[in-house]
């Protein structure tokens, strides 16, 4: 507590605040915003409406919502600063031996946030889900940082090729020994991932068939990582010829590739989510690098600053808020103060007044911790 987070990064000139913009942003739908609007929406049922509720949700299966943007961002953005904080350490005179005990440490605080989260502290412990979101950021951010201190680009580049189209292939013409007999290798049941975890996660796991966060499809969000390591490598670039709004055009223009990439990829190997396909990687990659290039013009290469408060309230304590939510009754404070209002309203008004204060208070929440400096390090 105390301190930034080392998630953060900084440009050599100073803090890179389009990180921590867009982090809030991303944290922001995790945060409430994805009822709220789901809220507003059913005020209006049919057409647009039914289009924004269904991209506050997770797809079934195969496909893409803007739920599903979510997590891969913030893994993406976690990759991205790692460049910043290896060259902060190596200035400082850090050993490799000393950067290697870091990135490990980081990784294990990620993996016990995670167990905290699925409720280690019930001490149910025959049932305690293993796997987490957290526990995948910090594996694949982990492996990828590591990767990252040991080689250089052009051969991490052939790594995380190797990586995409070696999954790409496993997943498409290998199935699970145990599938129903017709199930193809990228279905929910046919699937190796979900054999490899139903052979060693049951009863640590969510279900009894494939966990989103299971063993196998870490593997590809090393890659996810990877990518945003790449980015901060270049955004970190000293080059008079390579101004801040040209590295925003080269982002944007690598951001359509890689969804081109991942578009063509789909008619094989669909976007999927749970499998963190290979096809996924690309596309939500894309995705992750146009929006940072669109935060990093406006705000670090055009210098707009003012409107992004809200945004990096949320993004500096992005972990805080994940765990929070856990742990504190944010709805029963949105209740006690609005509830007088909302009695006057008919049920769909009340949700969204319920789920915009509910908004309004983890943020307020997260603004006492800002004005305290007060600030989750992992």
């Amino acid at each position: 507590m105390g301190k930034l987070s080392d998630f953060s990064g900084s440009q050599p000139s100073g803090r890179l605040m389009s990180l921590d913009a867009l982090r809030g942003f991303d944290m922001l739908f995790i945060m409430g915003f994805a009822g709220l609007v789901t809220a507003v929406a059913h005020l209006f049922p049919g057409g647009v409406s039914d289009w924004f509720i269904a991209q506050m949700g997770h797809a079934q299966w195969d496909g893409l919502f803007h739920h599903d943007t979510i997590f891969p961002l913030f893994l993406f953005i976690a990759g991205v600063s790692f460049p910043y904080s290896f060259a902060k350490q190596q200035e400082a005179g850090a050993s490799r031996g000393k950067i290697h005990w870091k990135i490990f440490r980081r990784a294990l605080v990620l993996i016990l946030l995670g167990l905290v989260y699925n409720g280690l502290f019930r001490l149910q412990l025959d049932t305690l889900r293993f796997p987490s979101v957290l526990a995948r950021i910090g594996l694949a951010w982990m492996f990828a940082a590591l990767l990252f201190v040991h080689f250089g680009v052009r051969t991490r580049a052939v790594i995380a090729a190797v990586i995409l189209l070696g999954y790409g292939f496993f997943c498409q013409f290998v199935g699970a020994p145990d599938a129903p007999a017709g199930a193809s290798p990228l279905s929910y049941e046919g699937c190796y991932a979900g054999y490899i975890d139903r052979m060693t996660l049951v009863p640590h796991m969510i279900g009894t068939t494939l966990d989103p966060e299971g063993i196998l499809s870490t593997l590809p969000a090393i890659v996810t990582a990877m990518l945003g390591m790449f980015t901060g490598e270049f955004i970190r670039r000293q080059d008079n010829t390579l101004t801040g709004a040209k590295k925003a055009a080269y982002m944007a223009g690598a951001a359509v590739v890689l969804i081109g990439i991942g578009l063509l990829w789909n008619e094989f190997v669909p976007i999927n989510k749970k499998l963190w396909s290979s096809s996924f990687v690309c596309t939500v990659g894309g995705y992750s690098l146009a929006m940072l290039a669109l935060f990093y013009y406006l705000i670090d290469v055009r210098g707009y600053r003012k409107w992004t408060l809200f945004f990096r309230v949320i993004g500096l304590n992005s972990i805080t808020i994940y765990m929070a939510q856990r742990m504190i009754n944010f709805s029963f404070t949105s209740k006690f103060f609005l509830g007088g209002l909302a009695s006057l309203l008919p049920e769909s008004g009340a949700e969204v007044l319920y789920s915009a204060g509910y908004v309004a208070v983890c943020w307020l929440f997260l603004y006492f911790l800002y004005r305290q400096k007060i600030f989750l390090k992992v």
